[in-house]
């Protein structure tokens, strides 16, 4: 995201604020509510202050707005949407102006901040989202954390954009930006400079996370082989057949993992699945040759002696000076033509 910014917007000041402080230097009445707290109480952020004041004025405006209507029509809410109308709001209308107040300071602290041509670049929520039907969404704190970060465009009236930018793991992440109290044209321009960038900066993280898990998943799979070959020197065959079959779940282009699995499966005299690993692994690497001499032992054990002998043949071309490639087609070659 910082690299997309300051590609865009090079020679312009790209500023870290922390909001909290921004807010309490420049929404002045939101300490009045920092001081209703009681003694030995834990204060509230700034933002999840702003939060809370959204929440009880968008709920006292629909009350005066619409409460008549949800009394006569009674019509099918959401249960959250429900209990929050059936809620008694114990509301001066004293708090009613302060909260006022506060939505006109919070305007003024936004513009100022942002000016005629400022972009602020927020997450959309600071948590990652509840799967569908979560308890959690019932929680009051719940809520007052993910309103936290949108109650800044809400209250001050300043136009916000979210931009979708893909999948972190299973969880869906955006980022949002926001412009100064009238600046929706401004602000929809420079999203649709950045957009481009944006995706591209998004594609370039979540690439690196898959090459880091392959390189993971490589670094494994190579333990496993090599826990594999140890059991295999102990002629411990059936745990380095697992060992060998651990490797290749992770890593199923290596053709040396299929090529130590035929050779325990050799050892325990199962020629047909030690067939089948051998041709796994030439069909990955044409040069292994320890693949075509596995694969030649197993056809020679299995009856295939003229598929033996070429298995035996080819590997000799490969490496001519392999002495056992040599004795085992001569050895054929004598008995079978």
């Amino acid at each position: 995201m910082y690299i997309t910014l300051d590609t865009i917007f090079s020679g312009q000041v790209l500023k870290h604020e922390n909001l909290g402080d921004y807010l309490d230097l420049k929404v002045p009445s939101l300490k009045s509510l920092h001081s209703k707290k009681s003694n030995g109480e834990v204060k509230s952020s700034s933002i999840r202050l702003l939060a809370n004041v959204m929440e009880l004025v968008k709920r006292h405006e629909f009350k005066c707005n619409h409460g008549e209507w949800i009394s006569s029509v009674k019509p099918t809410l959401d249960p959250i949407i429900a209990a929050q109308i059936r809620e008694r709001l114990q509301i001066s209308d004293m708090e009613i102006e302060n909260f006022r107040i506060i939505r006109n300071e919070i305007r003024v602290a936004l513009n100022s901040l942002l000016k005629d041509d400022g972009i602020l670049v927020i997450p959309t929520i600071p948590d990652p989202p509840l799967k569908l039907g979560g308890k959690e969404i019932l929680s009051e704190d719940y809520l007052s954390r993910a309103f936290s970060l949108l109650s800044l465009a809400s209250m001050s009236g300043c136009c916000q954009v979210t931009v979708p930018l893909g999948f972190h793991g299973q969880n869906p992440v955006s980022v949002s930006l926001v412009a100064r109290h009238g600046g929706d044209r401004f602000l929809l321009d420079t999203v649709h400079t950045m957009y481009a960038s944006l995706q591209e900066q998004a594609d370039i993280i979540e690439k690196s996370k898959l090459s880091a898990k392959v390189v993971s998943q490589e670094t494994s799979a190579d333990i496993a082989k090599e826990k594999g070959n140890q059991a295999f020197k102990d002629k411990q065959w059936q745990k380095a057949i697992g060992f060998y079959t651990e490797a290749i779940r992770l890593s199923g282009t290596n053709a040396t993992y299929y090529s130590n699995r035929a050779a325990a499966y050799l050892e325990l005299g199962s020629f047909l699945q030690a067939e089948a690993d051998s041709s796994t692994a030439i069909n990955l690497d044409r040069k292994n040759v320890k693949a075509y001499l596995r694969r030649g032992t197993a056809r020679e054990m299995l009856g295939y002696y003229h598929e033996a002998i070429e298995d035996f043949r080819y590997a000799l071309v490969l490496e001519p000076t392999n002495k056992r490639a040599a004795l085992s087609a001569e050895r054929l070659k004598n008995l079978f033509q």
